[in-house]
């Protein structure tokens, strides 16, 4: 098993800050290949003592990247991406829900990375949602981390939990 990937000296190119954030979802892609590759269709969509099932978990990381990454971006939200938001809970098949899953975290690190090569840049005044909430692309990146690796636990534990009920 190599370390994690804050610990193998990668992104060094980048400052603290975008470099963590991208270690967060390099870390993410890792876990939730390792914890979802052994799920069934029907485990991705079970929803045992009515936690939220992995595939809605998974779909919603997906998005919650995309729409936090445009906040940062200094864009609002388009019609496909609140539709998306909508559809979160709708079952997809299981290609296409890993497909989506990967290609968010690949395209949000290289976001993360075009956002974080200029270190003024993370003091920026952004705003957040339909109420215009204050953030800066800083706070924005570091929402990203911490809401995705909330939802990754999330779905090791349910995980954890439907592995379990099958023994």
């Amino acid at each position: 098993m190599q370390p994690e990937p804050w610990l193998r000296s990668t992104h060094t190119d980048i400052g603290a800050v975008p470099r963590a954030v991208i270690h967060a979802l390099e870390l993410a892609h890792e876990d939730l290949t390792t914890w979802c590759g052994v799920l069934t269709d029907e485990e991705l969509r079970a929803t045992p003592s009515g936690l939220p099932s992995v595939a809605f978990q998974l779909r919603h990381i997906a998005g919650s990247l995309d729409r936090l990454l445009t906040y940062a971006e200094g864009a609002q939200l388009t019609a496909a991406q609140l539709e998306a938001l909508k559809e979160e809970g709708a079952p997809v098949p299981r290609p296409q829900l890993l497909e989506e899953l990967s290609f968010a975290l690949t395209d949000g690190v290289t976001r993360v990375r075009n956002l974080g090569t200029n270190p003024a840049l993370l003091e920026q005044s952004r705003t957040v949602g339909r109420k215009n909430l204050p953030s800066t692309v800083g706070g924005l990146l570091v929402h990203v981390a911490d809401h995705t690796q909330r939802h990754v636990g999330q779905v090791i534990t349910t995980a954890k939990l439907l592995r379990s009920l099958c023994k």
